[in-house]
């Protein structure tokens, strides 16, 4: 995640890599935190040349789109006939400098080659030394900047979206309106986004651990994951500003996940299926037809109005040329199953006819399946019919490709298709006789069926390991943003010759159970359900019940200072962290799906005494 070019801190200096002068960790503080790693955002490698043209871009996008807000409301207000007619001319500028940036923007998210390497160059993150109290934060929030293409990159978004979920649970309440602003660039149309909600924070992250998941590599495992990423978004996320994450977006993403798993299930069959037999082609037809079918599923989801004009041309045009390519692909195997294989044996034949009952989706013009299947040049006709659509298919894959520019690039889509035509020519010529005088009958389509449906697997935060970082504060289910305190009370106990005259029960934190009357406990001011933070300064949030004891029984004559933490009974206080304010600006790209990312927090408190533990 590189940070933002050309930005600066609102009332302040460019920070990190924007002022020229990358922020470091002095070597005791490297050496004592465990941090986590990303890439270098500063070498000058192709990917991270991609996402500084990426960033500037979508700074380009921003600026653009606030003159045309402007303009636009200029010309709503004017009277003036002239001025009119200037803002009209400037919208029209403004128009066409946004959809030569989108179509820029295009080209970037539709490049593969960059990401076709396995070599990430870790770099130890950057984080500010200044604010020692949240390095534990930082540091996963300014590795993320750029994570490595492989399962530690994958933990580091994990990890940093937990703490963020930690931090919901202790510091913000639902009832109360937050002072964060996160501020988001949409993934493939750089539109900016920004929303007063942490969840939105949390839904980008996991937005980019899906994305990130799809750059691991072209296999089934991560595009499921993936698959499961975006699935969790848009059923546990609603009312997000961005377009990346609207149901329309996301339902669209979770299909080009599941088809790219089809097809890699295709792709494993094909190169597991050694038998070359009558069966094992059947088999191999139907996968295709069945990875035709949520490809087209897909392109019927991207043509939809919400979502049309979000996705790139690009990828609408590849999903239509590999829906076209593996319809192909079907026909083409179920000609080499009539035409390659023998005869069916009188041992095989019931299971090749139970088969070749269910491959069609509509019975196939001539003889009965039962003695189709034993006459050879019935299973030639029917098998030229199939080659025959297969060309077809194949020639109008080929004819999509060509009218996408960013594809025509793309030399060995080109290479694959037009290898697939030839095939599909090279075999139609081999069964094609000279004495042939009938019509060529339509071949029936093919019923698509798989042996293995894809999995959408839900991100399992339970792997990666995390401590709460604000684990000093005591325990979560007390100390959180859901209870309400009275500022920290410290009060002198000394023994008399009743003891303290209270009660204790519980552990971390331990409770004040009961108060004797006339003791020096309800002297001191002590009451009933008063937790025990501190005793003569030691932090005592998750001390055990016998040390709380032991602590209290050691105390001199001069007596004990006990800190006292108490529940407000009424509603509508606010609480939070202490005066804070910091300024992170982070950018993430991740394959074609890439997020651009702005947090300004602004964490007020009236409450100082939940802080005193962790500080010192």
């Amino acid at each position: 995640m590189t940070p933002e070019e050309g930005e600066s801190p609102p009332g302040g200096e460019a920070d990190g890599d924007l002022a020229g002068q990358p922020p470091f960790f002095p070597r005791h503080l490297s050496k004592s935190c465990n941090l986590q790693k990303g890439c270098d955002s500063l070498a000058q490698t192709q990917r991270t040349k991609l996402q500084h043209r990426r960033a500037r871009i979508n700074q380009q996008i921003n600026k653009e789109m606030r003159m045309r807000t402007g303009a636009e409301n200029l010309f709503r207000a004017t009277s003036n006939h002239k001025v009119k007619e200037t803002v009209a001319l400037e919208l029209s500028y403004v128009n066409s400098n946004l959809q030569l940036l989108k179509e820029e923007l295009e080209e970037l998210n539709s490049c593969m080659e960059v990401y076709q390497n396995d070599r990430p160059r870790p770099m130890l993150s950057f984080c500010y030394s200044w604010l020692f109290a949240f390095l534990p934060i930082l540091c996963p929030q300014q590795a993320m900047r750029a994570p490595s293409r492989n399962k530690a990159g994958l933990e580091l978004l994990m990890e940093y979206y937990s703490q963020l979920c930690f931090l919901d649970s202790r510091f913000f309440s639902p009832h109360q309106n937050l002072g964060l602003f996160f501020h988001w660039y949409d993934s493939l149309t750089g539109v900016p986004s920004h929303q007063r909600a942490l969840a939105f924070e949390k839904g980008s992250v996991l937005f980019n651990i899906g994305a990130l998941h799809t750059q691991i590599g072209a296999r089934q495992d991560p595009f499921q994951r993936a698959s499961g990423a975006f699935n969790y978004l848009k059923e546990n996320f609603s009312n997000a500003p961005s377009l990346d994450m609207s149901s329309p977006s996301l339902n669209m993403l979770v299909r080009l996940m599941i088809s790219q798993v089809q097809e890699c299930v295709f792709e494993k069959v094909l190169l597991l299926g050694a038998q070359s037999n009558f069966l094992a082609y059947l088999q191999l037809a139907q996968e295709a037809a069945r990875v035709e079918e949520v490809y087209s599923l897909v392109h019927q989801t991207m043509a939809q109005p919400h979502v049309k004009d979000y996705v790139p041309f690009s990828w609408t045009s590849m999903v239509h040329v590999k829906a076209e390519h593996f319809k192909a692909l079907s026909h083409y195997y179920a000609a080499v199953a009539l035409c390659d294989c023998p005869s069916t044996s009188e041992v095989d034949f019931p299971e090749h006819e139970k088969a070749f009952l269910q491959f069609h989706v509509s019975t196939p013009e001539g003889p009965a399946p039962s003695l189709l299947l034993r006459d050879q040049e019935a299973r030639r006709r029917l098998g030229k019919a199939h080659l025959k659509k297969a060309i077809i298919e194949h020639e109008e894959a080929m004819r999509i490709h060509s009218l996408c520019k960013i594809l025509r690039k793309m030399d060995i889509l080109q290479e694959v298709l037009s290898l697939a035509h030839k095939r599909s020519l090279n075999k139609y010529s081999e069964i094609d006789h000279e004495e042939d005088f009938f019509e060529t009958a339509e071949a029936p389509d093919i019923h698509p069926k798989t042996h293995q449906r894809p999995e959408i697997k839900s991100p399992n935060f339970s792997k990666v390991k995390v401590i709460d970082i604000f684990h000093r504060l005591g325990p979560l289910s007390i100390f959180s943003a859901k209870n309400k305190w009275h500022p920290i009370q410290t009060v002198l106990l000394v023994r008399g010759a009743n003891g303290f005259g209270f009660t204790l029960r519980g552990d971390s934190p331990v409770l004040v159970a009961g108060i004797i009357a006339g003791g020096c406990a309800a002297e001191a001011g002590l009451k009933e359900g008063d937790y025990i933070v501190s005793i003569n300064g030691q932090d005592c949030r998750w001390s055990k019940h016998a040390e709380v004891v032991q602590l209290l029984k050691v105390a001199g004559e001069e007596g004990v200072k006990v800190g006292l933490l108490s529940l407000k009974t009424f509603m509508g206080c606010t609480f939070g962290l202490q005066a804070a304010t910091l300024l992170l600006p982070s950018f993430l790209s991740v394959g074609n799906s890439k997020k651009t990312r702005e947090i300004f927090y602004e964490l007020t408190s009236s409450y100082s005494g939940l802080m005193t533990g962790f500080h010192s």
